[in-house]
C-alpha cells in the first residue's frame, strides 16, 4: 500500500498558482522559444505566430514577475529590449518540453477519444457539463 500524501490547503494553492502560469498556453510556447537563447520582442512574437502584443507583453511580465525570464533594454533609438530564461526558466524547459513530446505522441489518441465521445453523446452534450 503507498502512502498517502497529505494535502495542504495552502499547498494546494501554491501549486495551483504556478501551474497558473507555467501551464498556460503562451506561456508554454514563449518559453519554448527563448530556451533556443535571448530573444527581441518582435522575433519572439513572430516566433511564437499567432499572439498579438498585448498577450505577449502580459506573457512576459508575468513570466519576468515570477523569475523565469530577465528583460533587458539597451540605450539606443529605437531602444532595443531582449528577453532571455534565467536559470528557473532553463529549469522548467525539462517538463515543457516533456508536455510537448506527450502531446505529440498522444494526439491522434486524443483525438479518436474525442471522436468516439462526441458521437456517443447526445446533442449539445459534448463540451458541457454534465
Amino acid at each position: 500500500m503507498k502512502p498517502r500524501h497529505v494535502h495542504r490547503s495552502e499547498d494546494c494553492r501554491a501549486v495551483s498558482e504556478i501551474l497558473q502560469r507555467v501551464g498556460d498556453k503562451w506561456t508554454v510556447l514563449v518559453v519554448g522559444k527563448l530556451g533556443a537563447g535571448r530573444m527581441r520582442f518582435s522575433e519572439l512574437r513572430t516566433a511564437v505566430g499567432g499572439i498579438s502584443q498585448k498577450m505577449l507583453t502580459t506573457t512576459l511580465r508575468g513570466l519576468e514577475r515570477d523569475g523565469f525570464v530577465t528583460r533587458t533594454q539597451y540605450p539606443t533609438i529605437p531602444p532595443r529590449v531582449e528577453y532571455e530564461l534565467t536559470d528557473l526558466g532553463f529549469e522548467l524547459l525539462e517538463p515543457v518540453h516533456a508536455l510537448g513530446e506527450w502531446a505529440r505522441k498522444n494526439t491522434a489518441r486524443v483525438n479518436e477519444a474525442r471522436q468516439k465521445f462526441d458521437a456517443a453523446c447526445p446533442e449539445g452534450r459534448s463540451g458541457s457539463h454534465f
